[in-house]
């Protein structure tokens, strides 16, 4: 296939990916206000894209940086490797996505990207070859905030919670809700908005390199067109929803409230963009589940159903190496019938 119709072909391809990032990981940004019924689905997801999309105007292009060129050497890269990546992580979100589990759009498509990239490497330089296609360094905090998203907004929602029982320790339930239900829609809007902000730029950085490896542009700047078309596909994949996921997020792991959900809401888009401040691609699926735990046990530790946490932990751990498995397998499978890709 010639160099520009490839090209755009994966640029579509990616878009597509950012739309099904939206699609897939919508239910962390509405399962809370869908729950607790202060909107409607269709409300919901409206609000929602709508704060995916304005997030293209803050916040730069780190993240992007980071994707494009911070994970992967790029003298290695080549446009089928990037194919392979993408591909690879569409097939993982997919597949989840069916299953109905929460898993991590971001990890896919660095792990997809990671897997191409390592199959290269080794028809290239042989085995050896294979990891000196990966720069460690964001690799390391990346795969920390694995762990650290999680566990910041499961800390942050905890201690809104103390707070809130503390400041309203003497109003009647019915006085809480009618507060929280207004206070959850700007609560939603920050976690919509902390999403658009993060995701959309992994995307971004995607096109990106593929511009800049078949020199459609000859630096690492990403372009206000790429910007807007990103933001664009993961605001409308938000709005068509992700159903399934919804139930396990805003359902499965707690019973949720207002209250409990503002501070899940508000504890995860905090954990959101202290990453995206770092440049670092995280999961917002991570952050909100793990502050849909703190806000859990806040009330008592049998609130959390642990047995769907840990289905979802366990989805968490294989999603880095499974998209890379597809991604490598594809990139092998396109470089036996093109000895050049």
């Amino acid at each position: 296939m010639p160099v520009l119709p490839l090209v755009i072909f994966i640029v579509a391809l990616a878009l597509t990916f950012d739309f099904l990032n939206g699609f897939h990981d919508s239910a962390n940004s509405i399962a809370t206000i869908v729950s607790t019924r202060v909107l409607s689905p269709l409300q919901a997801v409206a609000w929602a894209a709508f704060f995916n999309f304005v997030s293209a105007f803050t916040f730069g292009t780190s993240v992007a940086g980071t994707v494009g060129k911070g994970f992967v050497d790029t003298h290695i890269v080549t446009v089928y490797v990037i194919l392979a990546g993408v591909v690879g992580a569409i097939v993982w979100d997919l597949l989840t996505w069916w299953l109905g589990l929460p898993t991590s759009s971001s990890h896919a498509i660095i792990g997809g990207y990671a897997g191409a990239a390592i199959a290269r490497g080794i028809f290239e330089h042989g085995l050896s070859g294979g990891m000196h296609a990966l720069i460690p360094g964001k690799w390391a905090l990346t795969l920390a905030f694995i762990i650290f998203a999680p566990l910041i907004g499961l800390a942050a929602a905890f201690l809104m919670m103390v707070l809130v029982y503390w400041i309203f320790q003497k109003a009647t339930p019915v006085h809480m809700d009618s507060w929280f239900r207004r206070l959850q829609l700007l609560s939603a809007a920050a976690l919509s908005f902390s999403h658009g902000t993060n995701d959309a730029q992994k995307t971004m950085g995607i096109i990106t390199e593929v511009l800049l490896t078949a020199k459609v542009i000859h630096e690492f700047k990403v372009p206000f067109w790429v910007i807007l078309a990103a933001h664009a596909a993961i605001a409308l994949g938000t709005f068509f929803g992700g159903w399934r996921i919804v139930h396990t997020m805003g359902k499965r792991l707690t019973r949720l409230k207002p209250h409990t959900g503002f501070c899940a809401e508000t504890g995860a888009a905090g954990a959101i963009l202290i990453a995206t401040h770092l440049g670092l691609p995280v999961s917002t699926t991570h952050a909100i589940a793990g502050a849909l735990v703190g806000v859990g046990s806040v009330q008592r530790v049998k609130a959390v159903r642990w047995g769907v946490a840990t289905n979802i932990l366990w989805a968490w751990i294989l999603t880095i190496p499974a998209a890379a498995l597809v991604a490598g397998l594809l990139f092998t499978l396109i470089r036996l019938g093109n000895p050049h890709a």
